[in-house]
């Protein structure tokens, strides 16, 4: 039965970079197509011989567990990634989004896992999205913003984390009200008694449950696209990304990682 499965693998592994390579104009050489078309992956994605990944703790949706054992979404996603390029994963753990980002501009990344923003599309080849999760606002329990329109008024404070989606989002809608940018927004909220924190909608759930002072405000102020992307110009290698999450969308991966780290609110996103 093992060597069932295993040959099984190995043939839907070849199945999907054969019909990447034709897709993508590989070479048309009998034998010689799938081959040629994985070494021109490999050497976009994993020029150094093993893909280093960057994974971002700092939101819990998509990876929960420790540096050394990362759990999750995001990490999921990099290890069946891995598996069918046949090259060694590195996770390089970071604690937000803007921290990720600029490591990937170093060059110290080959893939990472971030919200589509125009600002970050400038320096990566983003994928469609995979899931769908909601940016919303904390505010004090006896706040008078009831609604989001409410937010973006003249002298309304926003605690934001620096560079994140919700941050690079709100810095170009809002119209009135000031973003305060810290590490952590809601920190921000809390010590200078801001009007407003914005965040990812699952964390700040979690922390409402437990500070009674605070509320959750109802309605998003935005849908937070998160995509997979590799630095700007691996164009083989986002063509083959963008394949690749079309694929673990489709087949209920995606679904199904959500699942097993208990992210019921993220929802798949559609096809892309």
């Amino acid at each position: 039965m093992f060597r069932i499965v295993f040959a099984a693998t190995i043939i839907i592994a070849a199945g999907s970079l054969a019909t990447f390579a034709q897709n993508s104009g590989g070479t048309s050489q009998k034998g010689s197509a799938v081959s040629n078309s994985k070494e021109e992956v490999i050497k976009d994605l994993a020029p150094s011989g093993k893909l280093r990944v960057g994974i971002n703790f700092g939101n819990m949706v998509l990876a929960q567990g420790t540096p050394d054992a990362p759990r999750g979404i995001t990490p999921d996603l990099s290890r069946e990634l891995g598996k069918r390029l046949g090259v060694p994963v590195e996770f390089i753990p970071f604690d937000a989004a803007g921290k990720t980002f600029e490591a990937l501009k170093a060059g110290k990344l080959d893939i990472i896992f971030l919200a589509i923003e125009p600002v970050r599309a400038d320096e990566i080849e983003f994928t469609a999205p995979y899931v769908l999760i909601e940016g919303v606002y904390l505010v004090p329990k006896d706040s008078p913003l009831k609604t989001v329109a409410d937010v973006d008024r003249e002298g309304v404070r926003i605690g934001v984390n620096k560079d994140s989606a919700y941050d690079l989002f709100l810095a170009r809608t809002l119209k009135h009200a000031k973003l305060l940018r810290a590490e952590d927004g809601v920190a921000l909220l809390v010590k200078d008694k801001l009007d407003a924190a914005a965040g990812v909608k699952q964390p700040l759930v979690l922390f409402a449950k437990t500070n009674p002072n605070v509320r959750v405000m109802d309605g998003r102020f935005m849908e937070i696209r998160q995509a997979v992307g590799t630095p700007k110009g691996r164009t083989v290698g986002a063509r083959y990304l963008h394949s690749f999450i079309e694929e673990m969308k489709a087949n209920g991966f995606v679904a199904d990682a959500l699942k097993r780290s208990n992210q019921p609110d993220a929802a798949v996103a559609p096809p892309g």
